[in-house]
């Protein structure tokens, strides 16, 4: 099963860091968070991604085009026609297709693009700027029961105090800890589609989180699966820091693989 990765936006909000690549490629331990993306999905054994890119898309090409220089230890010998040596050469299982979506493509738009290398088989979805600890395999066989186009993994993002249960007349009801329900459930990515979805995207100006979303929710074709580990986003610098202290402290929640 393919593994889509959302990587064309802009990145404006951490443009310290993105105004020099794309915000994937923004690195944690130095290691771009796409890196870490696909090695917990290659831990659940998903090792092909097709990768949305766009804005810069050449930065991520020539990241995967020189991966061993990256990872390995090299000499580059210049006495014997600058032959190059890769010692302790390290493999990971992935087969990785980079697609130029284009620079002002939508989300949806972007996903549209894919769909000849996507085939006609269900496939997996997800942003290219977060981290989490999502089961993967239990996500998928969720996603198998309700035989419904889509499914996405939900988060808590909100309430993490005592809550009051109200009435509309203001009449406290009952006090109690919070659930994995209240506060905000926000879509984190890691979903699940059929290839019913392309049907719901129309063209390059479809922005995949409203009409595409939306007809799936009015055709009852989409399903949440909720999340109770850990999940950040790396919308901002300070969000980027914090993802930094917890690789460097050696205490990183989404680092599953070994």
């Amino acid at each position: 099963m393919k593994v889509v990765i959302l990587a064309g936006g802009f990145g404006t909000r951490i443009s310290e860091e993105s105004q020099f690549k794309p915000k994937p490629m923004i690195e944690i331990g130095s290691m771009p968070i796409l890196w870490h993306i696909m090695k917990e999905y290659s831990f659940y054994g998903f090792n092909e991604f097709i990768v949305c890119a766009g804005y810069k898309q050449h930065v991520i090409k020539e990241w995967f085009a020189d991966y061993f220089l990256h990872t390995s230890d090299v000499t580059f010998d210049f006495t014997n026609g600058n032959e190059v040596i890769v010692h302790n050469r390290h493999v990971e299982p992935w087969k990785v297709t980079v697609v130029d979506t284009g620079l002002n493509t939508q989300t949806g738009g972007r996903v549209k693009r894919v769909r000849d290398y996507v085939g006609d088989e269900t496939f997996m979805l997800t942003y290219g700027d977060a981290v989490g600890n999502v089961n993967i395999k239990e996500l998928l066989e969720y996603h198998k029961s309700h035989g419904k186009v889509g499914t996405v993994s939900v988060y808590n993002f909100g309430q993490n105090k005592g809550v009051l249960d109200i009435s509309k007349n203001g009449q406290v009801k009952a006090f109690r800890e919070k659930s994995d329900f209240d506060g905000d459930l926000i879509n984190i990515g890691f979903m699940v589609f059929s290839p019913k979805l392309f049907d719901y995207i129309k063209d390059d100006t479809t922005v995949f989180e409203k009409e595409p979303m939306n007809g799936l929710v009015e055709d009852g074709e989409l399903m949440s699966y909720l999340h109770k580990g850990y999940w950040q986003c790396m919308d901002t610098l300070r969000e980027k820091q914090k993802l930094e202290q917890l690789w460097e402290s050696g205490k990183a929640p989404w680092k599953v693989w070994k």
